[in-house]
């Protein structure tokens, strides 16, 4: 069954001095949430979010269930799972890198079995999949 998540946005202005707001989402779990062209370029933007940030969070939660996942399934499941996700924003050209990083508690498993597990849940993570037309997406993966 498939499954559809909404988000929607109220824009006002232009681009540089204009603002908006995600309004509200389907869930119902956020919002509303600011955002403006300098929550995207510049490094600290206050209390307004940028895409992406919302991509960046996005990211480090589905790649962290898909590795979460994949290590159950291989009886390997995590005690815990410290994920960060970095976009990287260059205004002009868009987004030009994501870079991954996960920490894990694994019991039973060894630093190469987690690295293994770590890159199969970043090739099948389906944000990951969405976000294939990114130039570089990084991976550090290590046990804690």
């Amino acid at each position: 069954m498939a499954a559809e998540r909404r988000a929607s946005v109220i824009w006002m202005g232009d681009l540089m001095s204009g603002s908006g707001t995600i309004d509200e989402v389907g869930s119902g779990s956020f919002g509303p949430l600011d955002v403006s062209w300098p929550a995207r370029t510049e490094e600290a933007a206050g209390s307004k979010t940028s895409p992406e940030e919302l991509i960046a969070a996005a990211h480090a939660s589905c790649f962290s269930m898909a590795l979460s996942g994949g290590l159950a399934k291989a009886g390997n499941p995590p005690e815990r799972l410290r994920t960060s996700a970095t976009v990287t924003f260059v205004p002009g050209t868009g987004i030009t890198k994501i870079a991954l990083d996960v920490r894990g508690s694994v019991p039973g498993l060894d630093e190469d079995g987690f690295r293994e597990a770590a890159e199969a849940a970043k090739a099948g993570c389906p944000v990951s999949k969405a976000l294939a037309g990114v130039p570089e997406i990084t991976l550090d993966a290590g046990l804690e």
